[in-house]
């Protein structure tokens, strides 16, 4: 499956993360049920910012709907932070 135009593909990141003894912590914000973090899986060809691989944060409320709930269709004007870059090779 692969994006078109300006689309980027994110695979969201875990809302919940585990201590050290096992306790699972969930992560408080303005709003829990939406997360915005996430790694870009693909890319549409008009997309120049990112690369698969890339963490970014986007604006949570500009996401288009998928199948799946781990997984999120923004437009690149959405983006607003690359967290991580993917070494390029």
């Amino acid at each position: 499956m692969k994006p078109i135009s300006d689309r980027i593909f994110i695979k969201l990141n875990q809302q919940n993360s585990n201590s050290s003894n096992g306790i699972i912590l969930p992560k408080f914000g303005i709003d829990k049920q939406r997360a915005n973090v996430g790694q870009v899986v693909a890319v549409g060809d008009y997309v120049h910012s990112v690369a698969p691989g890339d963490e970014v944060m986007f604006h949570p409320f500009d996401e288009l709907e998928t199948p799946t709930k781990d997984l999120v269709v923004i437009r690149e004007k959405s983006l607003l932070a690359i967290l991580t870059k993917e070494k390029e090779i």
